[in-house]
């Protein structure tokens, strides 16, 4: 069993928290001064996922939760059986307002519209809070175009803004692996699992492992833009052998089609046909069998005797 103390969330940027399981389950806090765990729509594939806004809503966070069985909290005086531990880590908030940036822009055939009337879902009425969060009217700037009209802001998506903002997070995370000398190749060596560093890693290598973790991150469409982007082709599967002319493959069973009993014959040019003899059985051929009883007679019964 586990001990734990329940700690505030608002946790210094880029460093884990661990957060006892239940804090994510308490209702809502209403207040803007308390720390909020609140599911949004993953910005990957629009499911409902578990986030945290700190004190303020100021910064958003990723929860992850990591779970084994048989565990179980000590919290105070009581028992919380739901033993997982929840870690949270700083997010960048443009990817989850990438979302609906997107959506506005296919809905709304491209007009300028203000924030707050893009950032809205009625299935998650919390998502307006990401535009609290601090830098993001700053930085909203490197996924939209932008028209003022008197002291009012207007925004629509842009590709092209987006594609070159993605593509400075592949290359902070490419040199982010490089230097914690993460190995993106063959990380594993079988059968010891020891975590070896593979001199084959390639500038290439480093940008198909940093564009499939930034991928986590945005959806399918753009995950192929930026790949093209990028100047990675798409991986093909090698090509399929040609099947073996004379195989044939089925479910049905497989059944003897020819009489194995003919082997039994003396006649030489017929095994030589349908078989090939090895050594061993060619010198056993070869001894004379005359007076030798044959096997089947030991098991066969023994005539009765007369009276």
């Amino acid at each position: 069993m586990h001990s734990a103390e329940q700690r505030p969330a608002d946790a210094h940027p880029g460093q884990w928290v661990l957060i006892a399981p239940e804090a994510a389950t308490d209702p809502p806090k209403t207040s803007d001064s308390e720390p909020l765990f609140t599911k949004l729509r993953n910005p990957s594939t629009g499911e409902a996922t578990l986030y945290l806004f700190n004190s303020g809503a100021q910064q958003l966070f990723e929860v992850k939760a990591f779970h084994e069985e048989y565990r179980s909290w000590f919290i105070g005086q009581t028992v919380q059986q739901d033993g997982r531990l929840l870690f949270v880590t700083p997010m960048d908030p443009l990817f989850l307002i990438l979302y609906y940036l997107i959506k506005a822009d296919k809905e709304q055939q491209g007009k300028f519209q203000p924030l707050d009337q893009v950032v809205i879902d009625s299935e998650y009425p919390n998502c307006p809070l990401l535009l609290k969060c601090a830098d993001v009217k700053q930085y909203i700037h490197h996924v939209t175009d932008e028209k003022e009209i008197g002291s009012q802001k207007f925004h629509k998506y842009s590709q092209e803004k987006t594609l070159k903002w993605l593509k400075k997070k592949v290359n902070q995370t490419v040199k982010a692996l490089k230097s914690n000398n993460v190995c993106v190749g063959e990380r594993v060596l079988e059968p010891t699992f020891v975590s070896i560093k593979q001199i084959t890693d390639t500038e290439e290598d480093y940008l198909r492992y940093a564009h499939g973790l930034i991928s986590e991150y945005i959806p399918e469409d753009l995950s192929k833009e930026l790949l093209k982007y990028l100047g990675l082709p798409e991986l093909k599967s090698p090509a399929s052998e040609p099947p073996l002319k004379k195989m044939k493959l089925s479910d049905d069973p497989v059944e003897a089609e020819e009489d194995y009993t003919k082997f039994n014959s003396n006649n030489t040019k017929t095994k030589k046909a349908n078989s090939k003899m090895s050594a061993a059985q060619k010198a056993l051929a070869k001894v004379d069998k005359r007076g030798m009883k044959s096997i089947s007679s030991f098991f066969s019964s023994k005539p009765k005797a007369s009276k």
